[in-house]
């Protein structure tokens, strides 16, 4: 490795940090109502789920709640029941309507302020603020194939190529090859490309379900 790519590294890393830092305690006072309202909708407020890192580590990427609780066993009956939604999430792994997302969940996906947790996942270095989409080990094994080492050579990220690309609007091999080019190519003229666009895609809704 070049020792110009060694000061990126360690020089976005230090952004990432320090920017999520100052993020997560400015946005921390806007967060607590958000919170209050999630625990009276039920259950627990945040939601931690495994994804695969940097060199195949794997983490509890965090995120407000925006599903009921049992969400995994009434996503298996709906798509049992849904073919039709069963061939969209094959082909997104997403749903137009999904029936596991709370009220208070649906506003959050749509702001994309469900994802303000993974501010904590940047601080610990889990991921970063600009990096590919994180992802399970299920959909690294089934999706990704070969290209799996190139996809956890770097850090995945809060926003990315996918999300300022049509999110959902995409297929699932059209993430990946979003994924496969950010890991191939990603330096910071990508970085500051994605972080400009984001903010018109979130208020754009861009491809959001």
């Amino acid at each position: 490795m070049s020792g110009s790519m060694i000061t990126y590294y360690q020089f976005k890393r230090v952004v990432d940090a320090t920017v999520a830092g100052l993020a997560l305690l400015l946005l921390l006072p806007f967060m607590l109502p958000i919170m209050l309202w999630i625990k009276l909708d039920g259950g627990p407020i945040f939601y931690g789920h495994t994804r695969v890192g940097k060199g195949h580590k794997l983490f509890k990427c965090w995120k407000l709640r925006s599903m009921v609780c049992d969400s995994d066993q009434l996503l298996a009956t709906y798509l049992q029941q849904n073919p039709q939604a069963a061939a969209m999430w094959t082909h997104h792994r997403k749903l137009s309507h999904d029936p596991r997302v709370t009220g208070v969940g649906k506003w959050l996906r749509k702001t994309s302020l469900d994802e303000l947790p993974q501010l904590w996942n940047v601080i610990r270095g889990d991921m970063a603020i600009v990096g590919p989409r994180p992802v399970t080990s299920t959909e690294l094994t089934e999706y990704y194939h070969f290209y799996a080492d190139c996809y956890t050579s770097v850090r995945p990220g809060i926003t990315g190529l996918w999300q300022v690309s049509g999110r959902s609007k995409t297929s699932y091999d059209q993430r990946v090859m979003l994924d496969v080019k950010y890991a191939h190519a990603h330096n910071f003229k990508m970085d500051l490309a994605i972080l400009w666009k984001t903010p018109r895609a979130v208020l754009m809704r861009s491809g959001a379900y």
